[in-house]
């Protein structure tokens, strides 16, 4: 996909009520975007599937929602305060921010294996400018974490922060999930929810935003375990995105090499999407260790250790992280589900879903808007199938310009009421990808939905 076609599927987004711009009507704020009504139920049907999958279809995965704001010394135990930091210049005449690192490779200076202070050397050898060509300020440390303050009062408020990632409530709440279950190891803690950087140079759409949500899962297993639990979750992973629809030829699993991976990690997978504007990580999955719940029981004084319900034995489990964000994942799937094609002399856009994820999973369609009878059955067959499936109804305009609608908002089924129905209560099924159409009784209706949403072709 080029950069005119992203465009135009951004453009199709905000139009179509997927994703608009952030406050718009007051100027906007800079990478911000809000999901509209098309968009939060593609966002919610994602996260549906995600959940079906990794929680509700396995025994040994249960979930939480924990508390966006957490006790200050959870950050202190994580090491986030100290050392969640990107490297930070700022143009002297504009006063824009840019990344060190991000600059310096745009000028085609390789940064890998360089530190703070390399990359501060590199910025005065080279005498890297602004994109603006002025003058950058000395680099600094930026801690990306939002601070915020609780109390009642100024002289009694409390430092927190807006939590940079949904990893360390699983960590902080290990101990209260395996008092509460009877899971054994392996197991996993499975969580949806916000996280908030403060980002220098979010962009690329949704793809980076200061405010995103994370699906994520803490996997704790035997340390000796370990090596085997991540090849499975590997596979795990690109069974996930066979769901989602994506071209496996768009993906490539990259190897973080030593240096820059996390301290602690042994070994880190990130799974990259070939994207409009390069290739870009689209989910991670990382082995951390130990070193979490050890952190934590050290910053604690809690023992945050797991007892095999058989033999007794005591040990601090090991963790493999998979980590999914949703922005990207709906990003992605808008991506992979968007296509144009000529029917017939004109232009067809289509936003090919998969039938689970889709907003609506069928349109009912009048053929006429001025007759009571058929009003009143299109309505009747409506709001019977609103009880099970999001539905939409549309009595505007021609057939064919209410299917072209219904196709660029991805609907998989639409349904046509016509004189006929009212003979022999039969209904006109048209497929949105192929355009097929057949007839099929009112009774037929609720199957036919069904198997569509399963994957099966209904016509």
């Amino acid at each position: 996909m080029n950069n005119a076609t992203f465009q135009n599927v951004i453009s199709l987004a905000k139009q179509k009520g997927f994703i608009f711009p952030g406050s718009e009507i007051y100027g906007g704020l800079a990478n911000s975007w809000d999901y509209g009504p098309l968009g939060v139920e593609l966002k919610n049907n994602i996260k549906q599937a995600w959940w079906h999958t990794f929680v509700h279809s396995r025994q040994d995965i249960v979930g939480l929602d924990a508390a966006l704001l957490m006790n200050s010394k959870v950050w202190d135990a994580s090491g986030h305060t100290q050392a969640f930091t990107d490297p930070l210049v700022e143009d002297s005449k504009t006063h824009e921010r840019y990344r060190l690192d991000h600059l310096l490779e745009d000028n085609d200076i390789d940064v890998k294996d360089m530190d703070f202070d390399d990359m501060k050397k590199a910025l005065q050898k080279h005498d890297i400018k602004s994109p603006k060509g002025n003058a950058l300020t000395e680099p600094k440390h930026f801690n990306l974490m939002f601070e915020t303050s609780i109390g009642a009062t100024q002289e009694k408020k409390d430092v927190v922060y807006l939590r940079p990632e949904t990893a360390q409530a699983m960590f902080v709440d290990f101990k209260n999930v395996v008092a509460s279950t009877r899971l054994k190891l392996p197991f996993g803690i499975a969580q949806i929810g916000k996280a908030f950087r403060n980002e220098i140079t979010p962009g690329n759409y949704i793809f980076r935003t200061r405010e995103f949500e994370q699906m994520e899962i803490e996997y704790f297993v035997k340390q000796s375990d370990w090596k085997q639990n991540f090849e499975t979750w590997i596979e795990n992973i690109h069974q996930w995105l066979e769901c989602l629809g994506v071209d496996k030829g768009k993906i490539s699993l990259l190897e973080v090499p030593d240096g820059e991976r996390a301290h602690y990690s042994e070994r880190t997978v990130d799974f990259e999407y070939d994207f409009p504007f390069g290739r870009k990580e689209l989910y991670g999955l990382a082995y951390r260790g130990d070193y979490d719940l050890q952190q934590h029981a050290k910053h604690s004084g809690e023992k945050l250790v797991f007892t095999d319900p058989h033999t007794g034995e005591k040990l601090v489990p090991h963790t493999i992280e998979p980590s999914f964000g949703v922005d990207r994942t709906l990003l992605v799937v808008l991506l992979e589900a968007y296509c144009e094609e000529e029917v017939g002399g004109d232009k067809r856009t289509i936003l090919k879903f998969p039938a689970h994820l889709a907003p609506y999973k069928i349109a009912v369609l009048p053929l006429v808007s001025n007759d009571k009878k058929l009003v009143a059955q299109a309505q009747e067959i409506f709001a019977s199938i609103l009880k099970s499936y999001p539905a939409l109804y549309d009595d505007s305009g021609t057939i064919g310009r209410r299917y072209r609608r219904n196709d660029e908002i991805g609907t998989p089924l639409c349904l046509t009421v016509d004189f006929d129905t009212l003979k022999d209560n039969s209904v006109t099924v048209r497929d949105r990808d192929s355009m097929e159409q057949a007839r099929i009784t009112t009774d037929k209706i609720f199957e036919t939905i069904t198997s569509c949403i399963q994957g099966h072709s209904v016509l």
